[in-house]
């Protein structure tokens, strides 16, 4: 059986997630990466039974409580960030806040305590951005902008290292034919995408990535993306 790479990332996460099923109704209390994939394969799971975005998210923090993880744990499983496959595509759900409410012995939402609630910054960069696809596009918060659908025009070049600037979680529709401009904001933490769309996996600020990025954009037909066939004929 041949799979891609989301396909086995996807199983990898539904075996861990059922390692910690296992070892939770044996009544241990459950590890930083248990923990992970448990609230990850909910998200996962909630997607494929029809869930909206908001829906699979509530129902991830419903799943585990303190009483359910090792001292410690959450105080470092403070957001999950998952790809799912929902009815209207793939999108990135970002979990804040996991381990606050859920408790064990259940999937139903229980004293769910609210997310932590962070000001979102000023944008640092304004891009107009034209779905030129003839069906409607939707980018979620925490995407790495630079690598959003190919039939998105924009600039990527001043797109690269960057996300919208949009509350956790949520996302920005283009429908087709339509322009509208977007803020963005330099992605945070350690600056390493995986996954998206391939154009990058490693470290975002890693010597020659942002050129060799570009490259393979252009070579994939993404819009938005510099000429430079003159610039290699010149060389």
């Amino acid at each position: 059986m041949r799979l891609t790479p989301t396909e086995r990332d996807r199983l990898l996460i539904f075996g861990a997630a059922e390692l910690a099923r296992a070892r939770r109704a044996r009544g241990l209390r459950l590890n930083v990466p248990e923990a992970t994939a448990l609230v990850a394969d909910t998200v996962c799971e909630a997607a494929r039974d029809g869930r909206r975005l908001a829906e699979a998210i509530e129902q991830a923090r419903a799943v585990l409580g303190p009483d359910d993880v090792l001292p410690g744990v959450a105080d470092v499983v403070t957001e999950v960030h998952v790809e799912a496959v929902f009815d209207d595509g793939s999108r990135l759900a970002v979990v804040t806040d996991p381990i606050g409410g859920g408790g064990r012995g259940g999937d139903a939402p229980g004293a769910l305590l609210p997310a932590p609630q962070h000001p979102e910054p000023e944008p640092v960069a304004v891009l107009r951005v034209t779905n030129t696809a003839a069906v409607p596009v939707s980018v979620t918060s925490h995407f790495h902008f630079f690598e959003a659908n190919p039939r998105l025009d924009f600039d990527r070049t001043r797109a690269y290292g960057m996300r919208l600037c949009v509350p956790a979680g949520s996302s920005v529709r283009f429908g087709p034919g339509e322009s509208q401009e977007v803020g963005l904001v330099p992605i945070g933490g350690d600056r390493i995408a995986i996954g998206f769309a391939g154009l990058v996996d490693g470290p975002l600020d890693a010597p020659g990535v942002r050129e060799e990025a570009l490259r393979r954009a252009a070579a994939c037909g993404y819009l938005g993306v510099p000429d430079t066939t003159d610039q290699e004929t010149e060389r």
